[in-house]
């Protein structure tokens, strides 16, 4: 009975078996047919494709039907109808038909910009032909919609210029273009498309205020900020002590040790340079649940580019995180090109205690850190990122909301500024620092 047992198991794992190493050969003989089956259609069918419209399709696949159903069962109807839908074709075919010759620039007059300043740009279509040219319908592509202008008939070496305006409402980084003429039939059935230029990206910056030195409060000098450590040798003297073995003998004051009779060294204060760390939340849920928190995030980060064009312009050592990891802080330009591509989500895993965290793991030199938070975030959140501050390090917690009355309180000896407006930015931190 065993015996017999064994043999069907033994049989029945041969039959999976058999069929995965059936299906693996009937894989290795069909892939050479399935390759060629790709290119014809890459090769024949995707240009197809680019040129008939969705409705194009249904009314060819209509007047195919049409016309096996009256040649099969002798409709008239249907015979009228499927010829109706061929000439609907035919007649199609040639409005998309025509070659033109043209010279398209797009110039964008800033690629950078702030939200609320105006994107400009300019498009100019020059006819190289040496015949006119009828007139032609140019799309340009912005974002997820589409600027349509209309081209008038140019003479041979005659060109034609647009322009146009861009909205910026909102950080973005928008694609513009590639500007393509379009040909199409009356109806939608077909349509022609032919690209002339490259695609562009338009960064829309977050808004951002000014901070002058004074405002920033955290910058005291060129040579950083003193600390209360003693060290036996730096840059910031402190005060004169007695002489212990081991001592650098350049540093005995000898003017001192002549009027005491006992050698006495100099004693410095460890100095440490700016450097600056922001600590962003991108969490929706510090920010809250009600329509305008994605606002509050903006508000957010817009705060952390007026600090961080701030450092730049001062040249301060710079670091900024967020649950996405670092922004690429170098430069005020790079600065501001990653703070525009970074993308608010809800539902992150990650709350700003636990940005707060890993921007100190990374940062571990920095004199100053800012915390970007919500108006959700509490107390408790607050005070427990907060624990993961070196110490040493001055910590300035910012909850933004729209709306919000400015406000400044203290956790231990945490600054925790409430900001309702981006203008008041330089007010608050004279006020933590105060």
């Amino acid at each position: 009975m065993m015996s017999r047992r064994a043999a069907l198991r033994r049989a029945a794992g041969k039959v999976p078996s058999l069929l995965s190493e059936s299906s693996a050969v009937l894989g290795q003989y069909l892939r050479p047919l399935g390759d060629r089956v790709r290119a014809v259609s890459q090769s024949y069918l995707s240009p197809v494709a680019r040129v008939v419209s969705p409705l194009g399709f249904v009314v060819a696949g209509t007047a195919i039907l049409l016309w096996v159903l009256g040649a099969g069962f002798g409709w008239q109807e249907a015979l009228l109808g499927a010829f109706m839908a061929s000439v609907l074709l035919v007649v199609g075919v040639g409005f998309i038909l025509g070659r033109s010759d043209f010279e398209v620039s797009l110039d964008l007059n800033r690629t950078r910009v702030a939200v609320g300043d105006r994107a400009v740009g300019a498009m100019r279509v020059r006819n190289r032909a040496a015949r006119s040219s009828a007139g032609v319908m140019m799309e340009l592509p912005v974002g997820a919609g589409a600027a349509e202008f209309r081209i008038p008939r140019l003479d041979p070496g005659d060109s034609h210029e647009d322009l146009f305006t861009i909205p910026t409402r909102r950080r973005q980084v928008l694609e513009v273009g590639p500007v393509r003429s379009v040909r199409q039939d009356p109806f939608g059935l077909l349509r022609r498309q032919v690209r002339w230029t490259d695609t562009y990206e338009l960064f829309i910056h977050p808004k951002t205020t000014g901070l002058d030195g004074s405002s920033a409060g955290f910058i005291r000098d060129l040579e950083g900020m003193p600390t209360r450590d003693l060290s036996n040798s730096d840059v910031s003297f402190h005060a004169l002590r007695g002489y212990q073995p081991g001592d650098d003998r350049r540093h005995i004051h000898w003017k001192s040790t002549a009027r005491t009779g006992e050698l006495m060294v100099r004693q410095f204060e460890e100095t440490r340079r700016s450097h600056l760390a922001v600590a962003l939340s991108l969490n929706l849920g510090d920010y809250g649940t009600h329509a305008e928190a994605l606002e509050d995030v903006e508000l957010a980060i817009s705060v952390a580019a007026s600090i961080g064009l701030q450092a730049a312009v001062e040249q301060r050592k710079l670091d900024v995180y967020s649950q996405f990891g670092p922004v690429r802080a170098d430069t005020g330009r790079h600065l501001m090109d990653g703070l525009t591509r970074l993308e608010v989500r809800a539902g992150l895993r990650e709350n700003v205690v636990d940005v707060v965290r890993h921007t100190a793991d990374a940062v571990p030199g920095a004199s100053v850190m800012f915390m970007l938070t919500g108006a959700q975030t509490t107390a408790r959140e607050l005070r427990e990122a907060w624990m993961h501050v070196p110490v040493g390090v001055r910590a300035i917690a910012i909850r933004c909301g729209l709306g919000l009355a400015p406000a400044r309180a203290s956790i231990g000896e945490l600054t925790v500024l409430t900001l309702g407006n981006l203008d008041e930015l330089g007010l608050m931190l004279r006020r933590a620092v105060a």
